[in-house]
């Protein structure tokens, strides 16, 4: 007799970005083969295939939050896991990606995601969230919890980079405008 399949994962977590609008965030995340700059537990990201941003084009991931389930030669796990993971949606408006692992040492079947991110406020200033979904086949050896709860820490930790990110920009745009307004009254004083 057949077994019934088992259904699919579901999981969904957000955070909200008190200091850094949806139209700062959004570039950000849209890069898709440079993640590993905003999500800690990745030691790189880069392009396979096709050009970044475009749905089609395929990065290239490594990390340590997810167990490898490749062994070596003594049966422990590989310390490094890795995904192939493909663009397949991308929203500017809605600022929503959508993307699909199709090759991984980490044992997802059928993984989809996506990441919106969520302006806040009447005019959108009042900050953002970032929604991160997906589904995925029950994976050996994990929980769903588990796993809800690792994507739960890696966004929390995502978003304080994000946010980072941004007030650093800010500041480097104050200090242009300063330096521009001095060599202005400079230029001025010099005539």
């Amino acid at each position: 007799m057949e077994q019934d399949p088992q259904p699919k994962w579901e999981g969904k977590v957000s955070e909200r970005l008190p200091k850094a609008t949806a139209d700062q965030i959004w570039p950000l995340l849209n890069d898709f083969f440079n993640l590993h700059k905003w999500f800690p537990s990745l030691a790189t990201c880069y392009g396979i295939h096709g050009t970044n941003g475009e749905p089609g084009c395929i990065r290239h991931c490594e990390g340590s939050s997810i167990p490898s389930t490749d062994t070596n030669t003594d049966g422990h796990s590989q310390p490094v896991s890795w995904s192939s993971e493909r663009l397949t949606v991308v929203d500017h408006v809605e600022r929503s990606l959508s993307y699909e692992i199709v090759d991984s040492n980490i044992g997802f079947k059928s993984y989809v995601s996506t990441v919106k991110v969520v302006p806040q406020g009447d005019d959108g200033q009042d900050g953002c969230v970032i929604e991160w979904s997906f589904n995925v086949d029950p994976v050996a050896g994990l929980v769903l919890d588990e796993l809800v709860r690792k994507y739960k820490v890696g966004l929390q930790q995502m978003a304080e980079r994000l946010e980072d990110a941004v007030k650093g920009l800010r500041k480097v745009d104050f200090l242009f405008l300063f330096y521009m307004f001095a060599a202005a009254l400079d230029y001025f004083y010099s005539l």
